[in-house]
């Protein structure tokens, strides 16, 4: 099976494909008469999904990593049901097929999904691509757009109204990420206390709600090969209802500039650097004329800095499973070195924007 936005599986997160087998084909009617081929799609470094194929007929899996997970990290059935409920109302959901939390099939809870094709903006443009400023301003708008477009679903009747607990979410998430750091630290990095207690005594106090995506970025993105449109939004483990500004801070977290500083730039690639995309005020106004949202500033230093502190977690945790042995993937092994980045550019907009 060669199909050039997989790999083969990579060592360690093989699963018992008999029995996965077995299993699709007692719950996915009709399949094709002829063996199931399996490969691991490269990109995202939390749940692992492979492409499965049988014959002609093609869908993903989707399950956690292996290892000890933070608290409600990484739901299966949470995430499955989200997708069923939010497809009717949201065009760039791909529709679950078929969701199991019977470890004795792989080990671990994991669901089935259609297979949307296009390609991931991740560190290169499409082969062959001659791609203009232009284009990329308006791949830009598009992905403002389908943000707005999340935002203004109404999760109300979508029956999404459990999904999420937006009175406090802030405080938890303060409080929740702060835990997390410490729980998962490997040593002491400059400005994370002032950080801790500058994030505890500032939190803005918004009443507004929304259903989040919570990991907004072009990379969890299948785009049109041409660049031209968004086929689907993907990695949805993370979305809740909650204030929409704090997914907007989470999107424009991962979107560089090319004068932002280095530490940021290495720590985050991103192909948003590439002349022709929005800068991030750009991105902001855009938004907020889409939404009819106001975006108060001293808020934005808020996200803005939470969002780096976030990412400086995320990379602590990933470093920390690396550190012991219980991820051989030796793209994390460097991942110390992102957390103090990280720690020092939220310390920075802090610093910038207090005085």
């Amino acid at each position: 099976m060669n199909d050039s936005e997989t790999i083969p599986i990579r060592e360690g997160e093989d699963f018992d494909r008999q029995a996965f087998e077995t299993f699709l084909r007692e719950n996915i009617s009709n399949l094709p008469d002829e063996p199931m081929r399996v490969r691991q799609f490269p990109t995202g470094v939390s749940n692992l999904t492979y492409l499965i194929k049988v014959g002609d007929w093609e869908a993903v899996m989707r399950r956690p990593p292996d290892g000890p997970l933070p608290p409600k990290a990484h739901d299966m059935k949470r995430e499955s049901r989200l997708l069923q409920k939010l497809s009717p109302h949201y065009p760039y959901v791909p529709k679950p097929y078929v969701f199991s939390e019977d470890k004795n099939i792989i080990g671990v809870p994991f669901y089935i999904m259609e297979r949307k094709k296009g390609f991931v903006l991740d560190h290169e443009f499409p082969p062959g691509q001659s791609v203009t400023p232009d284009q990329l301003r308006a791949l830009s708008h598009e992905v403002v757009n389908a943000l707005a477009a999340l935002h203004s679903v109404d999760y109300k009747e979508a029956g999404l109204s459990d999904f999420g607990y937006p009175e406090g979410f802030l405080q938890r998430q303060v409080n929740g990420w702060i835990a997390r750091y410490e729980k998962y630290k490997t040593e002491d990095i400059a400005n994370v206390e002032q950080l801790r207690h500058w994030f505890v005594d500032h939190i803005p106090m918004s009443n507004d709600s929304a259903l989040i995506h919570n990991d907004y970025k072009l990379n969890n993105m299948l785009l049109s090969y041409d660049l031209t449109k968004i086929e689907a939004i993907l990695d949805w483990e993370m979305a809740t209802i909650a204030d929409p500004l704090f997914d907007l801070a989470g999107a424009l977290g991962y979107w560089v500039q090319d004068d932002d500083p280095d530490i940021l730039k290495e720590s985050l690639p991103s192909m948003t650097a590439t002349p022709g995309f929005l800068r991030r005020d750009e991105f902001i106004h855009l938004y907020s004329l889409k939404t009819k949202k106001e975006i108060p500033e001293k808020y934005m230093t808020f996200y803005m800095a939470f969002t780096y502190f976030k990412l400086a977690v995320v990379f602590q945790q990933i470093y920390y499973r690396w550190k012991i042995g219980q991820s051989k993937d030796q793209r994390f092994a460097s991942f110390d070195k992102n957390v103090r980045n990280m720690m020092t550019c939220a310390y920075e907009v802090v610093n910038k924007n207090s005085h």
